[in-house]
């Protein structure tokens, strides 16, 4: 299914590229499975690579995925749920609204699986909060507390 006829259990890149603004080198999920029909929670994946734009000055031979792309990886994925939830695909934008509480456990180099474990916290109208955590390899690498806002396009 795609972002436009129902429930969700998988939101392949196309389903993302159609809920959210974000293209390469700024859409940090390649996809998302396990979303919950109601829309309160799923995991996002990211295949972390040795040749994406940030490692080049992030660090030259010491490459580090930066702390806040991991969280905007998050953001992303919870911003493309809430979106499919609500319907709006195409036709709205999804605007970060808040981060809270953000800790780095770990660090993520090219190679790596980044898994964003997202759920939400609350609802109210087009604004959603999830709980995001970072995963890889099923370590817990970063984590935060993350709002979503749906505006019309």
């Amino acid at each position: 299914m795609d972002a436009t006829n129902g429930p969700l259990t998988i939101l392949e890149n196309k389903d993302i590229q159609a809920l959210l603004p974000h293209r390469y080198p700024f859409l940090l999920v390649d996809r998302i499975v396990d979303v919950q029909p109601d829309g309160s929670g799923g995991v996002g994946i990211k295949n972390v690579t040795a040749n994406e734009p940030q490692f080049m000055g992030h660090f030259p031979n010491n490459p580090v995925m930066p702390g806040v792309l991991i969280i905007e990886g998050m953001a992303q994925t919870a911003g493309a749920i809430a979106a499919s939830i609500q319907g709006a695909a195409g036709s709205s934008s999804v605007l970060f609204l808040t981060i809270d509480g953000a800790k780095f456990r770990k660090q993520v180099v090219p190679g790596d699986r980044l898994e964003y474990r997202v759920t939400r916290k609350a609802k109210k109208r087009s604004m959603y909060w999830f709980r995001g955590e970072a995963y890889v390899d099923g370590q817990l690498v970063a984590e935060a507390e993350v709002g979503a806002m749906i505006t019309a396009a």
